[in-house]
């Protein structure tokens, strides 16, 4: 009996060499180390030998065992490492690379930039102002006296009763005319905040972009030929746009700037794009500027509609939710 144990195990180690893959080796395990396999059944055997026999036979029982076992180990290994190597990516290193997505500028910043570029090549300068301003810069400076409506609290972001967020970028327009001697030619862009409520077309805070001329003999048709050679560069040459009367305590004459929408079914409908006018001698002497010597003209338009109207965007929240399907197409 002891020579058929020597015979199993040989049988074993020579089976053990011809397995290839993982599945061989498991049917390799059920065959001779399994619960009915035949180097288990070997120690099963020992019981039946004589009492003399026994300590002999179990050494060599367990020595084949640990001997089969250690080399179905050893195998075991070695075939999953080749596995894990088979099933790592290849990397061909003479292929080109991955490119890098890169990112890009927002819609509306594209839309800033290319605004600032177009006055630029028109002769204006840039200029900035704080967003957090007083009620005199605001309200008081651009003619907007205490009685107004506009001052109303539930209309304005008030931090206290003389700070708020200010709601329209005329602001900088003080802040240029008080440090600025005539001639002045600049636009300022920035944030403005107003608490309306949030729809397609209005949005709590939202972009404007101003533009003032102050010099001896500025005439409403200068301002009407800006904005004329504006909306023909922005937009297109064959841009229908129009002057509508209207009032702002800071210019006057006064004039909203509408641009004509037309539908892909054939449907027309104006849009307002802005405000605009002839600044009121009551803001020149505000700011220390001889009314009777200098005249000048102002607009202001959303830049937010400019994008809108430009890019076929229909609802201005999708501006602000950074939601990359959406903001990828600019």
């Amino acid at each position: 009996m002891l020579e058929e144990f020597e015979q199993i195990s040989k049988e074993a180690l020579t089976d053990l060499k011809r397995v290839s893959s993982l599945k061989e080796l498991e049917d390799f395990r059920i065959k001779y180390l399994g619960r009915k396999g035949r180097v288990t059944r070997l120690l099963g055997r020992i019981g039946k030998l004589s009492r003399e026999d026994k300590p002999r036979a179990g050494q060599l029982a367990n020595r084949i065992k640990n001997e089969v076992t250690e080399a179905f180990e050893k195998l075991k290994a070695a075939l999953a490492s080749s596995k894990a190597e088979q099933s790592k990516e290849l990397i061909d290193v003479t292929l080109p690379g991955i490119p890098v997505e890169m990112g890009k500028a927002h819609v509306i910043t594209q839309t800033l930039n290319e605004l600032l570029e177009i006055f630029g090549r028109m002769g204006f300068g840039v200029a900035y102002g704080p967003e957090v301003e007083d009620e005199w810069h605001n309200f008081i400076a651009l003619n907007i006296g205490p009685e107004h409506p506009a001052r109303d609290p539930i209309d304005n972001f008030y931090i206290d009763d003389n700070t708020l967020l200010r709601s329209q970028t005329s602001t900088i327009q003080i802040r240029v005319m008080e440090k600025t001697r005539p001639p002045i030619r600049v636009v300022a862009p920035g944030r403005v905040y107003r608490p309306d409520t949030v729809d397609a077309t209005h949005m709590y805070m939202f972009h404007q972009l101003e533009a003032l001329v102050v010099d001896e003999g500025v005439t409403m048709v200068d301002m009407k030929t800006t904005i004329e050679q504006f909306i023909h560069t922005f937009f297109g040459p064959q841009t229908k746009w129009r002057f509508r009367p209207s009032f702002f305590p800071f210019t006057e004459p006064s004039a909203e700037v509408d641009l004509l929408l037309e539908g892909k079914d054939g449907s027309e409908s104006w849009v307002e794009m802005g405000g605009c006018g002839m600044v009121d001698p009551n803001v020149f002497d505000a700011v220390g500027i001889d009314s009777e010597k200098y005249t000048g003209w102002a607009f202001g338009f959303g830049i937010e509609r400019l994008a809108m109207r430009k890019y076929g965007i229909t609802d201005i929240r999708l501006l602000f939710e950074n939601d990359l399907r959406f903001l990828s197409q600019f």
